[in-house]
């Protein structure tokens, strides 16, 4: 009998075996999975009492062959076939990289990644968790980081839902042994964020932890990240995050030790999937021009210094953390909601992506960026607009216009993408603008975005200018060569230019 599956879903081939032991030790299996020449290696692994799974996602229409493999005879040589059949006319496949800077679903429609943090959100309450769920629908966002394991932090310091390795003789984790019941529930919720296409930013490690998850060995450490592959990497919308603030682990897991997080990764995810690694010193990136990181993972305030780490790492840039909008005492968690939506601007018009978090101080500590629950704030609905903004016009995605060293592009920002340009003033309030606009004559649309207020109107053109033949960053009028136009503003900040050639 040969199974149907949907293209960019996944099969489980589930399996009996044995149960006395440690399976999770004592068992390996894995399954090849071939169509025509092509042949796919994909691990399986332990869900309890006695039963395996194999679990794969077929990225091609057509029937796929397939084999066990096993020291156990129980589990070894199972044969059989599935047939992908069409993907679902709303599903795009998983997130690739996309001409160098930029991300698009597999079938090649545009990704832009509009992220937000809710770290714990899967170890909260049920309800609290159907909450945040019912949050997500309406916000807007694309993708969430959340972590495998629970966190100790102020603000969030309750017991989780699960642990996640089964309690060992002593009272304590046994971190050689995985915890079915918990892994089942995460991956419920990753599947549940796929379903409402949202990408899954799964973290693997952090040092906020009171339950030893941090302290485990390196050998549990790399059996951990193996197993998280297996059981996750057919997930069409899962990322991998190494680590939240890997650099404040580095007393107990040294560099060489993340670099073989990644190559772990690389040999037990049989579909590549993106993978990063978020840095807590903003002095200390990861070096992620190395060659299994696929993009840029930071946090960092300073969000116009974005085009220079484009140019650093020549990879997608994404700033996860450029501070988040609330009131809470750390000063990273207490930003305006007109700042975070301004740091958002300013980095996509430098060719980067942000993320949004939101920390608003609650009786019971339910704060979106470690629990879920409500949004309070006022960023989410701007970041939302800003998306649909983008989307309408993506192309080839933002390309920054001039070096982050030259004027003006050191104070605003700007950028282009195929025939839209956008010029974005943040903090500055200019009545008159004509830098970066085009220099060709031509019929244009030309509108003034309030990225506050979410408004759009038709900007008014004062005149022709060309740039001064000697004295850099002026302008003379009237001129008749290279002529470009200049857009009368308001005089107010937080406005954005968007110029669209007409036909």
């Amino acid at each position: 009998m040969t199974d149907n599956i949907a293209k960019w879903d996944f099969f489980d081939l589930v399996l009996e075996g044995p149960s006395a032991g440690n399976p999770y030790l004592d068992v390996s299996l894995e399954a090849v999975f071939s169509q025509g020449t092509r042949s796919v290696r994909v691990p399986g692994f332990y869900d309890g009492d006695g039963r395996y799974i194999v679990r794969f996602m077929p990225d091609a229409e057509g029937e796929w062959s397939y084999k066990t493999k096993s020291a156990t005879a129980a589990l070894d040589g199972k044969s059989g076939s599935v047939t992908a059949i069409a993907a679902a006319k709303d599903v795009h496949g998983p997130v690739v990289v996309k001409d160098q800077f930029h991300f698009a679903y597999a079938d090649g429609t545009r990704y832009l990644p509009f992220g937000t943090t809710c770290y714990a959100w899967t170890h909260q309450p049920l309800a609290l968790q159907a909450e945040t769920l019912k949050t997500l629908e309406a916000a807007g966002f694309n993708k969430l980081r959340m972590g495998v394991f629970p966190k100790d932090y102020p603000f969030n310091t309750n017991e989780p839902l699960h642990s996640v390795f089964l309690e060992g003789p002593d009272g304590k984790p046994d971190f050689d042994r995985p915890s079915p019941v918990a892994f089942r529930h995460f991956e419920q919720q990753v599947g549940k964020l796929r379903d409402m296409g949202i990408e899954a930013d799964v973290i693997m490690f952090h040092p906020y932890d009171r339950w030893g998850y941090a302290d485990m060995s390196a050998d549990q450490d790399y059996r951990y990240v193996a197993y998280l592959a297996a059981r996750l990497a057919a997930y069409r919308n899962v990322w991998w995050a190494l680590a939240n603030e890997y650099d404040f682990l580095l007393d107990t897991k040294p560099m060489e030790q993340w670099d073989r997080f990644f190559q772990i990764l690389e040999e037990n995810d049989p579909y590549g999937r993106l993978k990063s690694i978020h840095n807590g010193d903003v002095r200390k990136n990861y070096d992620h021009s190395k060659p299994w990181v696929s993009h840029v993972c930071i946090q960092n305030w300073d969000v116009k210094r974005t085009s220079d780490w484009r140019d650093d790492y020549g990879k997608p840039v994404i700033n996860d953390e450029p501070e988040y909008e609330g009131n809470i005492w750390p000063s990273w968690g207490n930003i305006t909601a007109q700042e975070l939506v301004h740091r958002f601007w300013t980095t996509t018009m430098r060719g980067g992506y942000a993320g949004h978090g939101e920390t608003y101080a609650h009786p019971e500590d339910i704060i979106w960026w470690a629990k879920g629950g409500k949004l309070y704030g006022q960023a989410w609905q701007r970041l939302k607009y800003l998306r649909e903004v983008l989307e309408q016009d993506a192309t080839n995605g933002l390309t920054p216009i001039g070096k982050s060293t030259d004027f003006p592009w050191s104070r605003v920002s700007g950028a282009t993408d195929g025939d839209v340009r956008y010029i974005y003033f943040g903090e500055h309030q200019p009545v008159e603008w004509g830098s970066g606009l085009p220099m060709e004559p031509g019929d244009y649309d030309v509108e003034v975005i309030d990225t506050w207020n979410m408004t759009v109107s038709k900007a008014e053109i004062i005149d022709a200018i060309v740039p001064h033949p000697t004295r850099h960053g002026e302008v003379v009028r009237g001129g008749k060569p290279l002529a470009a136009f200049s857009v009368k503003l308001p005089g107010k900040p937080y406005l954005a230019i968007r110029c669209r050639k007409k036909g």
